[in-house]
């Protein structure tokens, strides 16, 4: 088995250089890649033979190079879209490409053998999707606001009509516009008689409001869990939407029942790693006052006052090879 940790990730990455830092304090062998730069800055070559029945080679940046089966784990954070390296080559030709190194070089990534993952790829897509998110959170025993997902109008106006306040959320962030940037949409709560034929287009995610004291970002690492009580001034629905100088972080203690929810659905999810979402109604030692609203599986936790734990959280998980509660979690 080697010793070196393989941090998938673009260059800028805030939250990956947090750990990084950890490593490298450690003196644990350290190189990060970007696949999007495949190309003179990212050079690869792995063999598969008769009696080899694992990739073996060497991948190359200006300044690392590893040997893959030195690889102990992998930490996949946030590498930009293999369509990135495709911009030197127009049209039909670039989409080739893109297609091409995601499969060839995302393919002997993702596929090494015995490291650990935090997380996997293909795990990560996997847990995703806000439906699935939500029906494992209730089928773990945690509560979650009374939701619809629909396109069709009756629908969404008989929901509406059954609840005091209703709140709209996306499904997933803004795509980048014509200038690269990409956006959001906040959560907001709607006015029933604004809903019209529009609905139609696309899908909605609706959720009767829950009467909130303040929002939960709980961070799990393995066995390991940060929670940090999360408010603002105005009491904004979505806290995201404000100045995020302007908000407090307390800590705060999971109730059990929940924490172990949290284990059972990373487990079950093939996930080491993950930034839950709560919205607490009441005093946060009362496992019933924590709603769970979603599970980011590759969420951002370098802004958080318990960052410089959290990163040696990783470093621990990364290099001690603990996983989560199920010691198959995360590996291929």
């Amino acid at each position: 088995m080697g010793s070196t940790v393989l941090v998938v990730t673009a260059l800028e990455d805030l939250t990956a250089d947090h750990v990084i830092g950890v490593l490298n304090e450690r003196d644990v062998p350290v190189v990060r890649v970007d696949p999007a730069d495949i190309g003179p800055a990212l050079v690869f070559g792995f063999h598969l033979g008769a009696g080899v029945p694992r990739w073996s080679g060497r991948l190359r940046t200006p300044t690392r190079e590893v040997e893959v089966e030195d690889v102990a784990a992998v930490y996949w954070r946030r590498p930009r879209p293999y369509s990135a390296c495709a911009g030197r080559v127009p049209g039909q030709q670039g989409d080739f490409v893109a297609a091409e190194a995601r499969h060839g070089l995302g393919g002997v990534l993702s596929g090494l053998h015995a490291p650990l993952y935090v997380n996997h790829p293909s795990a990560v897509a996997r847990a995703d999707f806000k439906p699935a998110q939500l029906q494992r959170f209730a089928a773990l025993g945690l509560r979650i606001p009374p939701t619809l997902i629909t396109n069709d109008l009756d629908e969404a106006r008989k929901f509406a009509a059954g609840h005091e306040y209703v709140v709209y959320k996306t499904f997933r962030g803004l795509p980048p516009g014509d200038d690269g940037r990409a956006g959001a949409i906040w959560t907001q709560r709607i006015d029933p008689h604004t809903l019209d034929e529009t609905v139609v287009v696309t899908a909605h995610l609706f959720q009767a409001e829950i009467p909130k004291t303040g929002d939960v970002r709980v961070t799990v690492v393995g066995h390991r869990v940060f929670a940090q009580l999360i408010t603002t001034p105005s009491g904004a629905l979505d806290w995201r939407r404000g100045d995020w100088d302007c908000l407090v972080h307390t800590p705060v203690t999971v109730p059990e029942p929940v924490r172990t929810a949290l284990h059972g659905y990373l487990s079950s999810s093939g996930l080491v790693f993950g930034c839950f979402d709560f919205a607490l109604t009441g005093p946060a030692d009362e496992p019933g006052n924590w709603w769970a609203i979603e599970c980011n599986p590759n969420g951002q936790w370098g802004w958080l006052p318990d960052a410089p734990a959290i990163a040696e959280a990783f470093a621990d998980i990364l290099t001690t090879q603990e996983s989560t509660a199920d010691d198959d979690a995360g590996r291929t």
